[in-house]
C-alpha cells in the first residue's frame, strides 16, 4: 500500500475511525458539555496535585483511609443505635473475569515479547528504528515533565487534535502527503546507509568468530 493509499483513508470519517460511539463524540466535541467537563475536572485535578504536592500513591492512601474510616465508624454507630448498616455492594471477582483478563494480558505480553525477540535477533530493522525512536522520545519527554503534567497534556491533545483534524482535514492531508513522502525518503536512506550496513557488519563479525 503506497503513501497515497494510506493517506486516502481520510475519506473515512474520523468519527468512525475513533469507534463512532460516545468516546468519539466526546473527542470530536459533539458532546460539548461533557468534553468541557472532562477538561475542567482534569485541570482541577492537575492543579490540586501541583499545589498540594500529593503523589498518586499518597493521594490514594489518604482517600482510602478516609473512606474506610467513615464506613467503619458508620457501621459501628449503626450497630449501637440499631440503624441500617452502610449500603455496600458485594465485591467479588468471578473466575471467568479473571481468566479473561489474564488471557488478554498474556496476549499483549506475548506480542511484546515476540517483537522484542525479532529486534534482538536483528530480524526487523524497521521495528528496531521505531522502538528506538519511541523510547528516546519517552526518555526526553519524561525528563522534561512529571507524570501528571504528561497525563493532562496527553488528554488535552486527545481532545483537541482529532477535532482540529476533522475540521481542517483537507489542508492537513495535503501537507501530510508531502511530509510523508519526505520522511519516507529520509527513512529509506537511513535504512540503506546505516541500519543495513550495521546489520551486515554484525553478521560478518559473527562469521569471523
Amino acid at each position: 500500500m503506497g503513501s497515497s493509499e494510506k493517506l486516502s483513508n481520510r475519506g473515512r470519517e474520523i468519527h468512525q475511525i475513533l469507534g463512532g460511539g460516545l468516546v468519539a463524540d466526546v473527542i470530536l466535541w459533539r458532546q460539548k458539555n461533557l468534553t468541557v467537563g472532562i477538561l475542567v475536572v482534569a485541570l482541577a485535578v492537575w492543579v490540586v496535585f501541583e499545589i498540594s504536592g500529593y503523589t498518586l500513591l499518597s493521594l490514594f492512601s489518604s482517600v482510602f483511609f478516609l473512606l474506610f474510616t467513615i464506613l467503619f465508624l458508620w457501621a459501628k454507630s449503626a450497630a449501637i443505635l440499631n440503624r441500617p448498616a452502610p449500603p455496600l455492594p458485594h465485591f467479588h471477582l468471578s473466575e471467568e473475569t479473571v481468566n479473561e483478563a489474564a488471557n488478554t494480558i498474556r496476549g499483549h505480553i506475548n506480542v511484546v515479547l515476540s517483537v522484542s525477540e525479532d529486534i534482538a535477533h536483528g530480524r526487523d530493522s524497521r521495528m528496531f528504528v521505531k522502538v528506538a525512536i519511541s523510547l528516546l522520545m519517552i526518555s526526553v519527554i519524561g525528563s522534561l515533565t512529571d507524570f501528571f503534567t504528561l497525563c493532562y497534556t496527553c488528554l488535552v491533545i486527545v481532545l483537541t487534535v482529532p477535532a482540529l483534524c476533522e475540521r481542517y482535514k483537507d489542508c492537513i492531508c495535503r501537507y501530510g502527503q508531502v511530509w510523508h513522502r519526505k520522511l519516507q525518503h529520509v527513512y529509506v536512506r537511513f535504512d540503506e546507509e546505516c541500519v543495513t550496513k550495521v546489520h551486515k557488519w554484525i553478521l560478518e563479525t559473527k562469521k569471523l568468530n
